[in-house]
């Protein structure tokens, strides 16, 4: 990996103000974590966050807003992989959750975002701390490890 790879994560809040999130399976196992994937040649943010909440979840979002960008170094200290990821917010949806990728999540729950399912991806973690600040942007306080 020469450069840091760009990653989506939409955070979808229900009307009593639950998020949701999923617990991986596969390369992000035993994670948990909002919907999100890596962003692909010439999509926008916004088509990314579509596509990737339709293709895990089925939902289908309306009006997704950048509100945040994360730089995930944990996942660096852990697995030498970096990704900086734009946090996308989503309050108009329709649809129920349903597990469209069983080989990639457990499940899909709505949580209190002040109480996160433990462990939690790195990503989602920042991204949900960006939205509940109000900050677009949070200093990673990880310490690098050395390589």
């Amino acid at each position: 990996m020469e450069r840091p790879r760009t990653g989506i994560g939409v955070i979808i809040v229900n009307k009593e103000g639950k998020i949701l999130v999923g617990k991986r399976k596969g390369g992000h196992a035993p994670y948990y974590s909002v919907p999100g994937g890596h962003l692909e040649m010439g999509e926008s943010f916004e088509q990314a966050a579509e596509k990737e909440v339709m293709e895990e979840t089925g939902i289908q979002i309306k009006n997704p807003q950048v509100i945040g960008v994360t730089n995930n170094l944990r996942t660096f200290d852990l697995e030498g992989i970096h990704f900086v990821s734009v946090i996308l917010l989503v309050k108009d949806f329709e649809g129920t959750p349903k597990t469209m990728e069983p080989n990639k999540c457990e499940s899909w729950e709505w949580v209190d975002p002040l109480n996160l399912p433990q462990p939690h991806f790195d990503a989602s973690e920042y991204g949900i701390e960006c939205y509940l600040k109000n900050k677009f942007y949070i200093p990673n306080q990880t310490k690098l490890l050395k390589r």
